[in-house]
């Protein structure tokens, strides 16, 4: 079995450290002011943005550096006093992410900025996960997903409502931007073309750059079925802030072993500047970062990009000790990136497996730079490993930073996520989706249907809005279907005076309400049985000895026996289920400080389940966090 752990004390940030602010504040943003301008119904500019504070629930900090001394000192001169100096990793609408940071000092700080939002493709991707182990190659695949399990990835929009949310990700990403920094949009020719008008409105046609082609090398099985021409590209934008005032690092491709020019004498220079075509499998041949991730596994992320795509942009439009920021993080390829070519990193996404997936991949990125320092292995600036720096081409970068906090803006919880919930109660009651319509979720037979937020029980304000819906609209004359999980007695009462007035199976706007919790019919739904751990705790010499003796995740177990030709698969060993461990031994309640992380380098290895962790002086609260395969968490405390 391979793990990546680190064990032993470490020092723990001041609570001061914390990016918070005291209350929710205003954030004034510039007026796009660019040419041509793209037009699209319900178009409306962004002058001001509400910024909401940001909670602290975890901190990876192997080396202590949070509470001492940093990396380097001159690196952190520009980062705001408020803020710990090292990875920030927000789970949030990155919409509220954004304002958070530009209302907590990192207006014009961002060196670079690489995004790869939604291509608006018409695809809903769920994630797929498979047990751990050798025997571990049963899959969950996303086909009768219920409402524990998260979508990872929605790429489903009305076509107006996708033009407004990318406009405005894009005038607050121009404020973090610095004078002379860049940035590069990854799109596919389903939005490209109205995202670079949209570019050039908020930017300015002259920022423009480049347009690159990159050739993705490979075709799967669904591209190969098109009719026609086989898609095999992506597109990339590259803006700038300033096009007067730009970084970048021109790179080159080394000529091939005994190339001469035409008149057989030797070329001059390092080799063949690179141009704005780019080649997947040349990316790979160029041996600048391993793929994927550095243990050469791809994640479950199916929109993943490759490392060496990225570390390109990265080295090309930044320099050691900058900032670069991804507010689509996804699987953290764009992290993982910058922290092994010695970046600083700010990452964010609404979807809490990719907090997950990228947190996990980060601390396991930080302790392999841990254990290199010790062997003193580094990396070039071109991120290649090499054994001895002194045969480097330059002075190596040295990682930026060794730690990272975990935040959440706008106490964001996505356990129930309402786009998710809408995926997952739709497929459940049998609703058929409208995807352009911009309040009503879709149809119930001849009846229109509205998912209330599944965050709070129906109430009389959320009819009241329904209400002037349907005013705005005269024509509308079909019955209305409400779904909702509870409901208040005054919204029953309202209800009630409403469908008063109007009888019959034919009545205009007759409201009906499905109420998840108690309905005979769909009930069901709501059911969900969390996943749960025995976990032995004692103190013994000195020590912390820590043992998970069992774990079951209900909503696996239940999966595995609903799929054909799995039912017969038992799991004889709990750790199948287990993706990863962490534990603090001074657990405050509050902030989940990792002294250990067992992640297992590879799907076939197992979490260990036994640990031993030096004690902390006196009573303390030790927290063992498990996390499953599909990223639900258990988290066991104890005092000792």
């Amino acid at each position: 079995m391979s793990t990546t752990r680190k064990g032993g004390a470490r020092a723990r940030p001041t609570r001061k450290a914390r990016p918070e602010t005291a209350k929710k504040t205003d954030v004034k943003i510039a007026q796009a002011k660019g040419r041509p301008m793209l037009t699209w119904v319900g178009k409306r500019p962004l002058s001001r943005v509400t910024a909401f504070p940001a909670q602290h629930v975890e901190t990876f900090d192997p080396t202590g550096s949070l509470g001492g001394k940093p990396t380097d000192p001159d690196v952190w001169k520009d980062w705001p006093a408020a803020c710990p100096k090292g990875g920030l990793l927000f789970h949030g609408d990155n919409k509220d992410v954004l304002a958070h940071l530009l209302a907590n000092g990192f207006r014009g700080k961002v060196k670079l900025i690489y995004i790869d939002p939604p291509f608006d493709s018409g695809a809903d991707y769920v994630r797929r996960v498979s047990l751990r182990g050798a025997t571990g190659t049963a899959k969950l695949d996303g086909d009768a997903y219920t409402l524990g399990e998260q979508i990872q990835y929605t790429d489903i929009w009305a076509n107006d409502n996708y033009l407004q949310f990318m406009y405005e990700r894009l005038l607050l990403l121009k404020e973090l931007l610095a004078d002379d920094g860049s940035l590069y949009v990854h799109m596919d020719s389903n939005r490209g073309h109205q995202i670079k008008l949209v570019c050039d409105e908020v930017f300015g046609a002259d920022s423009f750059q480049r347009e690159i082609i990159w050739r993705i090398g490979w075709v799967s099985g669904y591209k190969a079925a098109a009719r026609n021409w086989i898609r095999n590209h992506d597109t990339i934008f590259f803006y700038t802030r300033d096009p007067k005032r730009v970084t970048f690092n021109k790179e080159y491709i080394p000529y091939p072993e005994g190339y001469t020019r035409r008149d057989g004498t030797p070329p001059d220079g390092e080799g063949r500047p690179i141009e704005d075509t780019w080649n997947c499998d040349e990316l790979d041949r160029m041996d600048s970062i391993q793929i994927m991730s550095f243990s050469g596994e791809k994640l479950d992320f199916p929109t993943q990009k490759n490392e060496n795509l990225v570390a390109r942009i990265v080295r090309a439009s930044s320099n050691p000790g900058d900032l670069v920021l991804d507010c689509f993080v996804g699987s953290g390829t764009t992290a993982a990136v910058a922290q092994r070519l010695g970046r600083r990193w700010i990452g964010c996404d609404i979807n809490k497996g990719a907090i997950q997936t990228t947190a996990k991949r980060l601390q396991i990125i930080i302790n392999e730079q841990i254990a290199q320092g010790k062997k003193e292995c580094t990396r070039n600036a071109q991120g290649k490993l090499i054994e001895d720096a002194e045969k480097a081409d330059e002075e190596p970068p040295a990682p930026a930073q060794f730690a990272l906090t975990v935040w959440r803006v706008n106490d964001y919880d996505l356990a129930i996520q309402h786009n998710e919930a809408v995926n997952l109660a739709c497929d459940h009651i049998g609703i058929q989706r409208t995807r352009s319509d911009a309040y009503f979720d879709g149809t119930l037979g001849d009846a229109l249907a509205k998912i209330i937020p599944f965050g709070h029980p129906l109430t009389p304000l959320d009819l009241e809005e329904l209400k002037r819906e349907l005013e705005a609209r005269p024509e509308e004359d079909r019955r209305v279907t409400v779904v909702c999980l509870g409901m208040e007695i005054a919204a029953q009462a309202w209800i009630e005076d409403w469908n008063r007035l109007r009888k019959g199976d034919k009545a205009v706007n007759r409201i009906d309400v499905i109420e998840l919790r108690t309905d005979a019919k769909y009930g069901k739904f709501i059911k969900h049985e969390a996943a749960t751990a025995k976990v032995r705790m004692a103190r013994k010499k000195g020590k912390v000895a820590i043992e998970i003796e069992d774990f079951i995740s209900p909503t696996i177990v239940e999966r595995l026996a609903q799929q054909a030709g799995v039912v017969k698969a038992a799991i004889d060993d709990w750790r199948a289920m287990v993706d990863c461990v962490m534990i603090d031994t001074e657990y405050d309640g509050e902030v989940f400080n990792v002294t250990l992380s067992d992640v297992p380098e590879k799907k076939t290895d197992l979490v260990d389940g036994r640990y031993e962790l030096p004690a902390p002086e006196g009573q303390t609260v030790v927290a063992v966090k498990i996390i499953d395969m599909l990223g639900e968490e258990v988290l066991v405390t104890r005092e000792v």
